[in-house]
């Protein structure tokens, strides 16, 4: 990470998407880290293009509100935890690609996303975005687990 002077905040950036476990990551790291003295918050969106979204035919401008009501919900939960300097984005493109550039951009800190949980399979067909920063973004990444719940 590039030295910066001690006034400036670290950013924590978050990957968040319109799945629980992006909730729950979200929350968990406002719960850990915020509100925050020394850190600053960014939220990222990877949108598909309307031609690379796997199994969605509706229009763009679908995915356009898509990622608005992401943002959306995103921004309120942060504001129920009183922390009100948000900056949040939407990016169109694979998420493995947007998230690890958005960390260059905004010369994060940390990386937080949420994991999916798929199995062994699955994630060789469809590929983690989790598994994939953790080993390509220039920062440290944490990976959110939402707990099993035990019978």
């Amino acid at each position: 990470m590039a030295a910066s002077s001690s006034s400036e905040k670290q950013v924590v950036l978050i990957g968040i998407d319109d799945s629980e476990q992006s909730t729950y990551a979200l929350n968990w790291a406002l719960d850990h880290f915020f509100p925050s003295p020394i850190f600053k918050l960014v939220l990222i969106h990877s949108r598909p293009t309307a031609t690379s979204a796997v199994g969605f035919a509706g229009p763009d401008s679908d995915l356009r509100k898509i990622a608005a009501r992401v943002l959306e919900t995103a921004k309120q939960l942060c504001f129920n935890k009183s922390v009100n300097d948000v900056t949040a984005e939407v990016v169109e493109g694979d998420p493995r690609n947007v998230l690890c550039d958005a960390v260059d951009k905004y010369r994060a800190a940390i990386l937080v996303v949420g994991s999916h949980g798929y199995g062994a399979i699955k994630r060789a067909v469809l590929g983690s975005v989790s598994d994939y920063c953790a080993h390509h973004a220039h920062c440290t990444v944490m990976i959110v687990k939402k707990p099993k719940i035990k019978h």
